[in-house]
């Protein structure tokens, strides 16, 4: 929170909540940190309903408000504008096409929910996993080096990303939520978290059991890159299909 100046006195946060547990402990903590903090600011809640039942909200809606009931945060439930449909089986690639295009529209929403608010901040519940795994993803299907940052100023500073779970582990986060008695609500996507990330995620899983600490140095590498000795733009001998070019 400090490292990033994520939060300062006036700030009108909106906390997107999908119902996993990341975002639910993310509510929390801001909330809780807000009776403490030095400084004052306000928070909203939002969840894109993405099984909206006609005019009313589908059963992870109604379970997400079930889990803020308690807290004095205002929750705004929206239907989602795209709702994504299951992927030919023999289409490899469509998983990670349907993935991208959900998480571009249903940022658009909150980037336009937030402007309704009058909201400054974005709060998302990524985590320090999460950044590793976008980093692998971007590497292995990008073709770039690049991840999530804690925080991510957008439309001229207008509106701030913010990741407060950014240095947390997913076993950390799971520690706070049975502190909380938090339960998180049952996914409703599609593609039932087939997807390339839990590819990905399956890979490094592997790799820090055969190598104890790695999460820790990958996570430490991002933060501490030797430009000198990256290859030059267009110097790789291979463009973004993997094909040979002259240099």
């Amino acid at each position: 929170m400090h490292a990033y100046d994520m939060l300062a006195d006036g700030d009108r946060v909106l906390v997107a909540v999908s119902g996993g547990i990341d975002s639910l402990v993310l509510v929390r903590v801001l909330h809780d940190w807000r009776r403490k903090a030095p400084i004052d600011y306000d928070l909203f809640a939002v969840h894109i309903d993405m099984e909206p039942d006609q005019n009313r909200p589908g059963p992870a809606a109604e379970a997400v408000r079930s889990r803020l009931a308690g807290l004095p945060v205002p929750l705004r439930i929206i239907p989602a504008q795209w709702l994504p449909a299951s992927p030919p089986a023999d289409s490899p690639g469509s998983g990670r096409d349907i993935c991208y295009t959900c998480a571009r529209r249903r940022r658009k929403q909150l980037f336009d929910h937030a402007g309704a608010l009058g909201c400054n901040k974005l709060a998302l519940g990524h985590h320090r996993d999460d950044i590793i795994e976008t980093f692998v993803m971007n590497m292995v299907y990008g073709g770039n080096i690049s991840t999530m940052v804690p925080r991510q100023d957008l439309f001229a500073g207008r509106l701030s990303l913010i990741r407060p779970l950014s240095f947390l582990e997913k076993n950390e986060i799971r520690a706070i939520a049975r502190q909380y008695n938090i339960e998180p609500v049952r996914t409703v996507c599609p593609l039932a978290e087939q997807t390339g990330r839990l590819e990905i995620r399956k890979m490094l899983t592997y790799l820090y059991r055969k190598i104890p600490g790695a999460g820790n140095h990958i996570f430490a590498a991002l933060a501490n890159v030797r430009a000198d000795y990256l290859l030059r733009e267009g110097g790789g001998g291979l463009d973004i299909r993997g094909e040979k070019h002259a240099d």
